[in-house]
């Protein structure tokens, strides 16, 4: 056991140290150099004309949601008002079955509530999804027109930075969000 504990230890140090100092051995792969750009994603589907359309469904959907949600809340309101009147003059048992109906109620509302987010975001999911594919395409057609290995995507959903900053020739040589948008007929 020692044995195995140590050979593993003088081993470890020797796997990493080949690893850190296999890029300096001059191997062709590694010298080859590799082609990048970088698009803004977001900005290329916030210009695609079908992205309207996307979004007003998507509202669409969260208002008639929104309202039945609505309803659900205004009834069950309704109910808590109702027993906060009757409440004192009801009896142990009766009083109990109606907080029962009303824990169910909020339990119910609650459950609208998280299926109502797991629906939108299928929905979304949905209807971006012709979208992103069309993008998807767009992007590959410019990597092979222009001879790219890779692209990078410059910002995140949330709208964080991916790259932080980019030297203003490097932009001009690297950015191909006008090349995409050009590929889809948006510029």
């Amino acid at each position: 056991m020692y044995r195995d504990v140590m050979n593993r230890t003088l081993l470890l140090p020797g796997v990493l140290a080949c690893l850190l100092f296999l890029p300096l051995t001059g191997n062709q792969a590694y010298s080859q150099e590799l082609k990048t750009g970088f698009v803004d994603y977001y900005a290329i589907l916030d210009q695609m004309p079908e992205m309207r359309a996307v979004e007003q469904r998507l509202q669409n959907f969260y208002r008639d949601k929104l309202a039945e949600y609505q309803g659900k809340e205004r009834e069950m309101q309704t109910a808590f008002e109702e027993y906060q009147i009757r409440s004192e003059v009801l009896s142990d048992a009766a009083r109990q079955r109606e907080e029962q109906r009303l824990n169910d109620l909020s339990l119910e509302l609650r459950q609208f509530q998280t299926v109502f987010q797991q629906e939108l975001q299928q929905r979304r999911s949905q209807l971006m999804r012709p979208l992103l594919e069309q993008l998807q395409a767009a992007i590959d057609r410019v990597a092979r027109q222009h001879d790219i290995d890779f692209i990078l995507q410059t910002t995140t959903a949330t709208g964080d930075s991916v790259i932080l900053w980019i030297a203003p020739e490097v932009r001009q040589q690297y950015d191909l969000t006008n090349a995409v948008m050009q590929s889809m007929d948006i510029i």
